[in-house]
């Protein structure tokens, strides 16, 4: 009889022990389900994306302003495809066509053609018509230089900028430009 009831106490407290890690473990399991519903809900966007908004990216552009002539920074939203090819080439495209805002204005002076641009040792070499040598004097000089500077060197690959007239140096043009800090 001992021996019964022995053994029947140890199927008991088995028992009892099943039926208690089952209902522990589905808490535990319940909780987790309810924290990660929390955590990991889908973002379902009000509208979708189009290919072309995936592609958009921003450029800062400098142009002066158009009250006190000091530069001023335009933030301009291009199709990133356009930069992929000649990116120094495009922004000074974009330098050329003016700014999009009234408060600005374009300092590269009309009729300017720009030839090309290419990244030569961290220095991007510009090649451009004469027309570019049509500024005002030399402190607008120094405003389209700093224009075309500033903008290039937003780029972490650009440290500095040369220019050349029709493929050759000028003497109006001669150094080298470094981003003043």
């Amino acid at each position: 009889m001992k021996k019964n009831k022995k053994a029947i106490i140890a199927i008991i407290t088995l028992i009892i022990i099943i039926i208690a890690g089952y209902f522990i473990s589905k808490n535990i399991s319940i909780e987790k389900n309810d924290n990660t519903a929390e955590e990991y809900q889908d973002y379902t966007p009000q509208e979708e994306i189009s290919d072309e908004q995936l592609r958009q990216t921003k450029v800062v552009l400098y142009f002066a302003n158009a009250d006190t002539g000091e530069l001023e920074s335009e933030i301009k939203i291009v199709d990133a495809n356009t930069l992929l090819q000649n990116p120094y080439k495009e922004l000074i495209s974009l330098l050329i066509k003016g700014p999009q805002s009234s408060n600005l204005k374009k300092l590269i002076p009309e009729g300017t053609n720009l030839h090309d641009a290419k990244l030569e040792n961290s220095c991007v070499v510009i090649n451009v018509s004469n027309e570019f040598l049509n500024y005002e004097n030399e402190e607008n000089k120094l405003k389209i230089i700093n224009s075309i500077v500033n903008t290039l060197t937003n780029l972490k690959e650009v440290d500095s900028v040369k220019f050349l007239i029709n493929g050759e140096q000028n003497e109006k043009l001669s150094e080298v430009y470094v981003k003043n800090k």
